[in-house]
């Protein structure tokens, strides 16, 4: 039970992050401002619990530095095209295409990871893509390029997690965290002073500074509840990100998704836990196809 309220909570936390983006949007910060600080900030946290707790570089030794800054730029470009995308499209649309990722992770798990995909999870990556194609409509009249910066976005975060997955048993999550900071900081910095401009309010300044500290925040929680409970009982829990998406939606900005996103987001929502589902049953049975 505390791991999945952790779970519920870290994505919460994550839900902040993509909503006070669109707030800040919408008040005339670039996002490449804001994709600075949501690392600077998870960089200034990081570092200096690295630097408590002490390096670690034998984790790096045997070629996983390569792995560990390749993850880092997936997930340094998963946030900029992102944020580009939700100054474009509503964040529930966002949401529901960025929940394409797991599916994706299936798919680039035979070329990455050597995993067979069988018949029912291809069956289950082809209703992603299908509820994909009906949440953004790509033939109708309210159809916008931005969709195509979100869907990069969740390629990359599939890698990202693909990665997480193969430096989990050699590299601890305190150094994956510091160079993910890193990377995000020093690729953002140079991008972000070109268009740099100064929150007002005071509300604005408190907004644009805990952006990194919600992502830190969110990565802290989501680690410590898998010391409570497996991940085959928490993955499911991560879908609450796309309903406190809609109730921020809603209640900062007066958008309701329409019945397309809706049902899009159940048939991605669905395929997702399909494939969860069906991994669970072959890792108990020790098959895997």
């Amino acid at each position: 039970m505390l791991g999945m309220g952790l779970m519920l909570t870290a994505f919460f936390f994550f839900s902040w992050i993509d909503t006070g983006v669109k707030w800040l949007v919408m008040a005339g910060l670039p996002p490449l401002q804001l994709a600075f600080m949501r690392y600077f900030g998870h960089l200034v946290i990081s570092s200096s619990l690295v630097f408590h707790r002490g390096f670690h570089w034998s984790e790096l030794r045997s070629g996983s530095m390569g792995l560990v800054m390749l993850r880092s730029i997936m997930l340094a470009l998963s946030t900029v095209l992102n944020f580009i995308a939700i100054q474009y499209l509503p964040i529930t649309l966002t949401s529901t295409i960025l929940f394409l990722a797991p599916v994706l992770v299936c798919v680039l798990s035979w070329p990455m990871l050597g995993e067979r995909v069988g018949q029912f999870r291809t069956l289950a990556i082809l209703a992603g893509f299908a509820g994909i194609l009906v949440a953004i409509r790509p033939f109708g009249a309210e159809f916008h390029w931005a969709v195509f910066l979100s869907l990069g976005a969740a390629t990359c975060f599939a890698v990202y997690s693909i990665l997480t997955r193969m430096l989990s048993e050699r590299v601890s999550s305190d150094l994956m965290q510091f160079y993910s900071g890193v990377v995000g900081t020093v690729a953002m910095l140079p991008l972000a002073l070109g268009t740099w401009v100064w929150p007002e309010t005071g509300l604005e300044w408190i907004v644009f500074i805990c952006l990194g500290i919600f992502g830190w925040i969110g990565h802290e929680l989501l680690t410590r509840a898998y010391r409570f409970a497996p991940a085959n009982k928490l993955v499911p829990f991560s879908y609450s990100f796309m309903i406190y998406i809609a109730i921020w939606s809603f209640l900062l900005f007066g958008d309701l998704p329409d019945i397309w996103v809706v049902i899009g987001a159940m048939i991605v929502a669905a395929a997702g836990i399909a494939i969860w589902a069906r991994e669970l049953y072959l890792a108990r049975h020790g098959r895997l196809r």
